[in-house]
This record gives structure tokens, C-alpha cells and sequence, in this order.
């Protein structure tokens, strides 16, 4: 039922947001900087959501979950000024680094004629397409920049997104048709089609096919996973595009320096402060009940919670449409991730390339998944038993470009696994099989890494219910719904609710759950305080946030 008992009482501000992740925080620092009234709400006792660094061994600092920068938009760190609030992201001199089961290992470069060189070593053919295959990459993330700072158009909108879609359909048959049949291919086929049209060696094919598994609950030949490699294709680090990088200090670095900006324009943020239901009024939400039954009032609410989450559990379902509860209520969520934090006496010692002193390789992206059939694999057996026998992994050793996060001498690594159901079956409970999950993810990298077991002095195990638990992610979800075709673009959470409002007045969607999805970007948040402004403050044409 609606709270009646808060009705006409005047708002304590212009806007609460609820959740201070990195969208959250960005929201919150554009709306403030427009003049408004701004309090933000977070359920835990630190900002950032997924991105921050949290110490999870004693002397050893890592972040907890986010773990890379790329996507972060240069724009957004351009107008929160986060470099004058201590933010500074390094590039990896190497992007990925693949050991194989022969002895053999594939290192990705940054230099064309280095990264050319690698592919030589397997295939000449292979060496010719890597040029072509990253410049088709690039041309098509160019044409997704283009996009990701706008609303997309809203089914049943009015005329401003008659003019995005005619916009839209205008630059894309603008574009050469060998650009257009590459954006067919991106939206439509598997990845592992898309890759094996370039290459003809199953090492690269497999070592290509791996970003577009991040964060999802599939397996290379899903229709559709073209896209996910191309949404991990679109960033930059310090205007270098394509570029992944570490924030010194960790992802929490980036958020502490939202925070401050945010705070330097006025807006009040509180920890230790969940939100128990939105205070719906007339079919308008008109602020939150928090979880110790006190009530703040806004004119507007902004959620950067898991939009799954917001409709079902914090908005009574008597106000919203039976549809709508519906389809959000069958919100896709999930992506199968564990993510583990360890506390290491020495570097990995592979046996591909032998040695514990640091080398390029340890700075890279270290990716055990040899081959397309291991990563096929590790998704079916997630399916049938609930976890990989043999995981994917993605080892991030951040303490080779920050000797911040650990002891002299020592290090820190990240470990992003794959393949992990969301819910495991037979009604099984990830308290229970945690330390099984992480065993096999240890063994996954011993074998391509014979000390990296015995180099273990500390570990954390986060499994995808632990994700849910500790930060929101509903069944373990990094970008707070699936990149799925259905829930992409116009369809971002559904279609007529792209435009980053709700179906109730004075409700606005600012997380991953809107357009254009997951990943430290800060373009939803971004995206949504130009569309709350123009609400709140009177419509007027877009320019750039002071």
C-alpha cells in the first residue's frame, strides 16, 4: 500500500539517490553541480559500490570487485575533475597474456608490429588478419562512442527520440557497407563465429573469444556474445583507445575521488544506510523509507540499485503496471562470476615462461582458457553441476604496477572465474561450496603456474551469492542485467524505459541497469542527471555540466 502517513510533508531535497556506486556517485555530482539538492543513501559502510579496495589480508590491500579501467569515459573524468581529486590510472604495457596446454603462450601487445610478431609464431594468415581483425574492432566502438553519452531512442517517446532514431538510422547507412555488415555481425552472431572469421588457430580463437565471455552467463558459441567482446572494446586510458589500465590505489580510487567531487558541490552522502521501500504518492515517488523507518523526502528518486531489485523489493507492487512487474520481475541477472582476491609470497612461475621476477606478462591480463573447447566446457559443466571443473580465469597481479597494495617483496592478485551458476541446483548453497569453487580455480592456474598454489599466504572467495549479498548484485551480476540482445539499447531495462525514467513520475534509473549497461563507466549516471535536470530544472537544450 502507499505511504499515505508521509503525504503532503515538503521535501527534504531535490533528489535522493539510492546507492553510492560509481553511477551514484556521478548522478549525484552532475545534479549537484546544476544547483540542485542532492543526498545520496548506501546500504554499505564505504562509497563505490563494486569498485573499491578493501583490505582482505592483513598488509594486503586489492580491489574487491571491479578489478581494471578502461571503460571509465574520459568525459566523466574530465567533468568531476577526478584527477584533481587524486585519481591517476597507469597503462598496462601489455593488455592479455594466454599460456597454453602445449607450452606454448600468446601475448597481446599494445604495438601492432609486436602484437603482429606474436601471432606469427602460430599462423601467418593469423599474423595478416590481427591488424584487419582489431581495425574492424575499433571502427565498430567508434560508431558505440558515438552512442553512449545519449539516451537511446524510447519506444512510444515523443519527438526528440524520433530524432534519435532518425539520427541513428542515418549515421548507420551513412556508414561504408562493409561497416554495416560488421555491425550485423557484432549484434548477431556468437563470438566464437565472429573470431573464426579471422583466424584460423584454435589458441587465438580461444584467446579472442574471451572478452566476449567477461561477465556472462554463457559460453562462446551463444548467439549474441559478439557483442559483449565489442562492450569491452569501446574504452580508453589517457586518450589511448582500446587501452586497460590500474587506478593507483585501487578501483576504490576512483570512487573515493567521485566522492569527493560530489561532495565539493554540495551533495550529502550517508553509509550504513539501506533503503527499506520509495515513498509512492499519486503514482509519484516522492523520496524513501530507510531501513530504520525513517523517511527523507525528495522531489525525485534515482535508483543505482540492480533494477530487479528496485521493483520487487523496494516498491510496493499494488503501484506498478502488472506488465512491468513482470518483465522486471523476469529481469535477466547473473553472470556465472567468482571473484577471488589472494595474498602471494612470489609471482606465478609459468611454465610457458619461466621466472618469478617480474615480467611483462605479470603486468598483463593472465588468462587460462586455452581453448575453445575448455571454454565451452567450463559454461556446460556450470550448467549440469553448478561450477567449472576447469574454470576460466582472468589473473590480475596489481601490485606490479602499485606497490601500494602490498608488502615489499610480496603481491596481490585478482582472479575473476568463470563458469559459476547464479543459483546452484538441487536447491545446493555456495556457503556450502565456496572452498571447493576456489580450490578449482587455484588448480586452474597451478597447472599453467606449478608454485602458484604454494605462493597462497591469504585469500578471499567471493562466490555470485556473495556478490549478491555484499553488494547488490543480483545472482552475481557485474553489470546489473545481462547484455543479452533483449536488454540492450532501446530495450535497456525494456522498451519505452530507456530514457532512463521510470514508470513512475519522479522515478529515474542511474545505474548499470540503463543505457549503455555495465562496466565502470559512469555513463548511466551520467546519462540520467542530464534527463533529471531537464525535469527538475525546466526543459532547456543540453550543455556540458560545470
Amino acid at each position: 500500500m502507499q505511504n499515505t502517513s508521509f503525504m503532503n510533508k515538503s521535501p527534504d531535497y531535490d533528489v535522493i539517490i539510492i546507492g553510492a556506486g560509481h553511477n551514484g556517485l556521478t548522478c549525484a555530482a552532475y545534479l549537484a553541480g546544476a544547483g540542485l539538492k542532492v543526498k545520496i543513501v548506501e546500504k554499505r559502510s564505504v562509497v563505490g559500490g563494486a569498485a573499491v579496495t578493501e583490505e582482505f589480508h592483513p598488509g594486503f590491500r586489492n580491489s574487491a570487485a571491479a578489478y581494471t579501467v578502461s571503460l571509465l569515459n574520459p568525459k566523466v573524468i574530465a567533468d568531476l575533475e577526478l584527477a584533481r581529486y587524486g585519481l591517476k590510472v597507469v597503462e598496462r604495457s601489455v593488455s592479455n597474456f594466454w599460456p597454453f596446454e602445449d607450452g606454448r603462450s600468446l601475448t597481446l601487445h599494445s604495438e601492432s608490429g609486436a602484437m603482429k610478431r606474436e601471432f606469427e609464431k602460430f599462423s601467418d594468415r593469423d599474423a595478416r588478419a590481427v591488424i584487419e581483425y582489431y581495425g574492424a574492432l575499433e571502427r565498430t566502438a567508434a560508431v558505440f562512442r558515438r552512442v553512449v553519452l545519449e539516451p537511446p531512442p524510447n519506444a512510444g517517446g515523443g519527438i526528440l527520440d524520433l530524432l534519435r532514431a532518425g539520427k541513428l538510422g542515418r549515421d548507420v547507412i551513412n556508414l561504408p557497407i562493409e561497416d554495416q555488415r560488421l555491425l550485423l555481425d557484432i549484434f548477431t552472431k556468437s563470438v566464437h563465429e565472429f573470431v573464426s572469421g579471422y583466424f584460423e588457430t584454435p589458441e587465438i580463437q580461444a584467446a579472442c573469444c574471451f572478452d566476449g565471455l567477461i561477465g556472462a552467463y554463457v559460453g562462446p558459441h551463444t548467439p549474441g556474445t559478439a557483442y559483449i567482446l565489442l562492450h569491452h572494446a569501446f574504452g580508453e586510458v589517457n586518450g589511448k583507445k582500446g587501452m586497460w589500465g590500474h587506478a593507483i590505489g585501487g578501483m576504490g580510487a576512483i570512487t573515493q575521488a567521485m566522492a569527493k567531487s560530489a561532495e565539493a558541490r554540495g551533495v550529502d552522502i550517508e553509509t550504513n544506510t539501506g533503503v527499506r521501500e520509495v515513498i509512492v504518492e499519486n503514482g509519484a515517488a516522492h523520496g524513501v523509507v530507510l531501513e530504520n523507518g525513517e523517511a527523507i523526502r525528495a522531489k525525485a528518486v534515482a535508483a543505482n540499485a540492480n533494477l530487479k531489485s528496485l521493483y520487487t523489493k523496494m516498491i510496493d507492487s499494488s503501484v506498478l503496471d502488472t506488465d512491468f512487474l513482470r518483465r522486471m520481475t523476469n529481469w535477466k541477472c547473473g553472470s556465472g562470476v567468482l571473484r577471488m582476491n589472494v595474498a602471494l609470497s612470489e609471482l606465478p612461475d609459468f611454465t610457458c615462461k619461466p621466472g618469478t621476477s617480474q615480467q611483462d606478462h605479470h603486468t598483463a591480463g593472465i588468462v587460462i582458457g586455452p581453448s575453445i573447447d575448455y571454454l565451452e566446457r567450463a559454461y556446460l559443466d556450470a550448467r549440469e553441476f553448478g561450477s567449472a571443473r576447469k574454470p576460466i580465469v582472468e589473473i590480475m597481479i596489481s601490485s606490479t604496477l602499485d606497490d601500494s597494495l602490498a608488502p615489499s617483496g610480496q603481491h596481490v592478485a585478482s582472479l575473476f572465474c568463470q563458469s559459476f551458476a547464479p543459483e546452484l541446483p538441487e536447491g545446493r548453497s555456495w556457503d556450502d561450496e565456496r572452498e571447493a569453487a576456489a580450490d578449482a580455480a587455484i588448480d586452474a592456474v597451478t597447472t599453467f603456474a606449478p608454485n602458484f598454489r604454494s605462493s597462497i599466504i591469504g585469500k578471499k572467495t567471493l562466490t555470485p551469492l556473495d556478490l549478491e549479498r555484499d553488494f547488490g548484485l543480483v545472482g552475481g551480476d557485474i553489470f546489473h542485467g545481462a547484455l543479452s540482445l533483449d536488454q540492450l539499447y532501446s530495450a535497456r531495462p525494456m522498451l519505452g524505459y530507456a530514457d532512463y525514467r521510470g514508470p513512475l513520475k519522479g522515478l529515474y534509473h542511474c545505474g548499470s541497469g540503463a543505457h549503455p549497461g555495465g562496466g565502470v563507466t559512469g555513463a548511466p549516471g551520467h546519462n540520467a542527471a542530464r534527463e533529471m535536470i531537464r525535469d527538475l530544472k525546466g526543459w532547456r537544450p543540453f550543455r556540458r555540466f560545470e
